[in-house]
């Protein structure tokens, strides 16, 4: 009986490092690294339980999204300048 009381609590460290990024953990990560600022231990933490595709497309729309702010900015800048 101590086996099987002991087997659900050997298990749980395997799940946890299966576990996956939630939206918030991909968002922060992505910002974090654009910014250049991505602690070692989280870099680590991504590898191990981040998806590469989820990464991915977080760093294409977080790039897109970037340029698009970044070209709005301009406009405003230049449109409030009379050029």
């Amino acid at each position: 009986m101590n086996d099987s009381n002991n087997t659900p609590h050997q298990r749980e460290p395997a799940e946890d490092r299966k576990e996956k990024h939630g939206f918030f953990d991909v968002l922060k990560s992505v910002l974090w690294g654009a910014l250049g600022v991505q602690s070692n231990k989280n870099r680590e933490k991504d590898f191990q339980h981040g998806s590469l595709k989820v990464f991915m497309v977080a760093g294409t729309i977080f790039t897109v999204v970037f340029i698009l702010v970044v070209m709005t900015v301009v406009k405003l800048a230049l449109r409030n300048t009379g050029l």
